[in-house]
């Protein structure tokens, strides 16, 4: 089983009201989230640790994840409100507006991070939560804790707007980056990190696996050995809206239903692991972006 580790919330998608008056729309949500839910769509056995509220916001998280049948047994439950983000779309591309002080999420500490079966054999993380406190502790806290043992993975997912400490967050993506086997970033996330994109200064940190991903350009997965592309399908784009996740989830499906998620063979991939993980993932993010908002695709529409 994979757990996800991160965000959960309602995304208020842009719309048009019957009334010809411009509202938002509701959808359940989240970075984390969204990959926890595409992990479970595309057949592989998906956990989710994240902060969830009693309140109604909470219960259509709950309904959403239980739709797809995303284990919960690891959230950590309270009666402090949901976190919202208002998302505007220029050309498709979305841009965030979080609502998230002492949320359900937020509000997660060290000491809510629960033990771990052995029948997770991997961690995924990354999200908006990685940037504030405390619950990018608890988060870090428990990566740090469990990356000796399983598969771990990070993919930044940066939100400039969330990030108010930017040396600090940048310090604790560089620590979690040493911790990770698999490291995922945009070209646009490398760059308002590090100011270039430098797959091979990641793999000196510690990582096994860097993924690059360039939009419609495709993605790319660095190794000590060298590189493997793969170009993204073309499509007629919805929005951009979950694409990522989608695409982290596929490459660790993929990994998974190969029999290939335990550390060593992480560390070992061959090109032709990588270059199947490549395209699920880049297959099932083309169909995310086909429809509007975080809609990952289940395995029998690939």
């Amino acid at each position: 089983m994979i757990l996800s580790c991160g965000e959960a919330l309602i995304d208020m998608l842009p719309r048009t009201s019957t009334g010809g008056e411009a509202c938002f729309a509701p959808y359940a949500g989240g970075a984390v989230m969204n990959t926890a839910i595409a992990l479970a769509r595309l057949g592989s056995a998906s956990s989710f640790l994240t902060g969830l509220s009693s309140d109604l916001m909470g219960d259509v998280l709950r309904e959403t994840l239980a739709a797809s049948k995303v284990n919960l047994d690891h959230a950590v439950l309270s009666d402090r409100p949901t976190t919202l983000a208002f998302v505007k779309l220029t050309n498709g591309h979305a841009s965030y507006f979080f609502y998230d002080e002492n949320t359900a999420g937020r509000m997660m500490t060290p000491a809510d991070m629960p033990a771990l079966p052995r029948t997770i054999t991997a961690y995924f993380t990354g999200g908006i939560w990685l940037a504030v406190e405390p619950c990018g502790t608890a988060l870090e806290a428990l990566m740090t804790r469990e990356a000796a043992g399983r598969v771990t993975m990070i993919d930044p997912n940066v939100r400039p707007g969330f990030v108010r400490d930017r040396a600090a967050y940048t310090a604790r993506i560089d620590r979690m980056i040493a911790l990770s086997d698999i490291v995922k970033l945009s070209d646009e996330d490398s760059e308002w990190l590090y100011g270039r994109t430098d797959p091979q200064a990641l793999l000196a940190k510690g990582a096994k696996v860097v993924l690059v991903t360039e939009g419609a350009k495709g993605a790319t997965a660095y190794t000590a050995r060298g590189s493997v592309q793969v170009a993204a399908p073309k499509i007629t784009v919805a929005d951009t809206v979950g694409a990522g996740d989608t695409f982290n989830a596929g490459f660790l499906a993929s990994l998974d239903q190969n029999g290939l998620l335990t550390k060593a063979q992480v560390a070992n991939l061959s090109d032709e692991a990588l270059r199947a993980a490549l395209t699920l993932g880049t297959r099932a993010a083309a169909i995310t972006c086909s429809r509007p908002g975080a809609n990952p695709p289940w395995a029998h529409e690939l």
